[in-house]
């Protein structure tokens, strides 16, 4: 037999683990659609 257990992870660190990947990620994202917009006009 196994033994899991489940660990909640803190809100706090979800947060700021989400805001350290996300907020890199929307920037790059806006760049890149600013970018390809200078194609069509």
């Amino acid at each position: 037999m196994t033994n899991t257990e489940v660990t909640k992870t803190e809100p706090l660190k979800l947060i700021l683990a989400w805001g350290f990947v996300g907020i890199p990620l929307l920037g790059g994202v806006a760049q890149t659609l600013t970018n390809a917009m200078k194609l069509f006009y």
